[in-house]
């Protein structure tokens, strides 16, 4: 198996948004109503959100492929970018995005992985992230990783308020 980590430019704008689109869809649908789902799709990743995101320079995204299939992708923070205000030391992991067909093959520890060496050559001595109260797998990859529960904060899905936890790791 050959994995491919490569940043994303502009040009693969395309591609990120089907793949975002896919992978939310598929992790989070079933926990969502179809209204809700629809209006969130809409606003985070419609084409003009995403080349925002992509142009930021405080804003990365990676995509993961195995065998040269497209398998998922990260999304990460820093400074004015993060989703809170954090401050400089925190490098905020915003996606790990995994298709379900690539799921249980360790991708999310390779871009974790990617996301702790940018945290380092960029001297921030923390990494922090939101995970939904209620996706179980998640949580407990990122306890495993060595994370730890430090507060929460809403998240919207659609009209719904949903609650994420915000996990920290101190890496430094």
């Amino acid at each position: 198996m050959s994995i491919h980590i490569k940043k994303c430019t502009l040009e693969d704008l395309p591609t990120l948004q089907e793949i975002s689109v896919k992978t939310f869809q598929e992790t989070f649908q079933h926990q969502n109503s179809p209204e809700n789902m629809a209006a969130y799709l809409n606003r985070a990743f419609n084409r003009t959100q995403l080349e925002k995101e992509l142009v930021n320079s405080s804003s990365q995204f990676f995509f993961i492929s195995v065998d040269n299939d497209l398998a998922g992708y990260l999304k990460i923070n820093t400074d004015g970018a993060q989703s809170e205000a954090m401050g400089e030391d925190f490098l905020e992991v915003e996606r790990i995005y995994i298709k379900s067909e690539f799921q249980k093959q360790g991708l999310g520890k390779h871009l974790f992985k990617k996301a702790l060496e940018i945290a380092q050559v960029s001297n921030k001595k923390k990494i922090w992230l939101g995970v939904w109260e209620k996706n179980e797998n998640a949580i407990a990859f990122y306890k495993k990783a060595g994370f730890v529960e430090t507060g929460s904060h809403s998240f919207f899905m659609g009209e719904e308020e949903q609650i994420d936890l915000i996990m920290t790791k101190t890496i430094r």
